[in-house]
């Protein structure tokens, strides 16, 4: 039987993949953009911003939420939802330490 990821891949490469699969809708990039703007809990108002279905931006909230990205409180019977900005700064961390480690090919043999 093969390797498992756990084996296979380093905590950071897993964190960053499961990152990268929150980010990798269009939805949830705006969805993120709105919450970031407001600069508040929001209780409701990202169906009209966002222009989605109820269940569409619900299902893309649990996803964040999965992630780690965003937080949820409910407030009697609506949740309300909100940046995670430690969650956010681990993941620009992790990005600059990807990035950091891709080095410029400087001879005439890079494609």
């Amino acid at each position: 039987m093969g390797a498992t990821k756990e084996q296979l891949f380093t905590d950071l490469q897993t964190k960053l993949a499961s990152y990268a699969k929150a980010l990798a809708h269009p939805a949830r990039i705006a969805i993120l953009q709105q919450l970031a703007k407001l600069e508040r809990c929001v209780c409701g108002d990202l169906v009209t911003d966002i222009g989605l279905a109820q269940a569409t931006v619900s299902q893309h909230l649990k996803e964040l939420k999965k992630a780690g990205l965003i937080k949820g409180t409910i407030e009697g019977v609506r949740v309300c939802y909100c940046i995670d900005p430690e969650a956010i700064g681990l993941v620009q961390n992790h990005l600059n330490v990807l990035f950091d480690s891709f080095k410029s090919c400087t001879t005439d043999e890079c494609c």
